[in-house]
């Protein structure tokens, strides 16, 4: 039975490699049902792959073959919470040496045009410390990253 709620992203005749790619990367995640095009369709021939069902941690998501009319933009984003510095270091660098690019504040986008925040749990626990202080330090930190430093934050977030 499929799920009641999915997210479709749009691909440019390279679902299954980026699906594949996740499901080698991240954690409860896997490749499903592939569904060849039953006809030609405007960006694609009968044969083709048109559709792949795939889980990135758990999510449900479908890869549609649409064509090069859409990208992926940093309106959506896929947010990543990690547990420490090892964690971090491996989902970053799995993104960004599989063609991906950098961007700050713990954003990459991988070379399907998908975004990524990378996030450690301890930055997002310093930036809603009551400590307005201590939380705007964490914060300031965090702006003049690209990969987030955990060390760096938890430094920061003490004072």
């Amino acid at each position: 039975m499929p799920n009641k709620n999915t997210v479709c992203l749009w691909f440019n005749g390279t679902a299954l490699e980026a699906a594949t790619f996740y499901a080698a990367t991240f954690p409860d995640s896997a490749v499903g049902r592939v569904m060849h095009a039953p006809g030609d369709y405007p960006d694609g021939k009968q044969g083709d792959v048109l559709t792949v069902e795939f889980t990135v941690m758990g999510i449900p998501c479908l890869g549609l073959n649409g064509g090069p009319t859409f990208t992926h933009s940093e309106a959506f984003s896929f947010q990543v919470a990690t547990d420490d510095q090892a964690e971090t270091d491996r989902l970053w660098n799995a993104i960004i040496n599989n063609g991906g690019q950098e961007s700050a504040c713990g954003w990459c986008k991988d070379r399907w045009g998908l975004s990524w925040q990378i996030t450690p749990r301890v930055l997002t626990q310093a930036i809603h410390d009551p400590d307005r202080a201590a939380a705007k330090r964490a914060f300031d930190a965090m702006m003049e990253m690209r990969k987030i430093d955990v060390a760096a934050i938890e430094a920061a977030w003490r004072g």
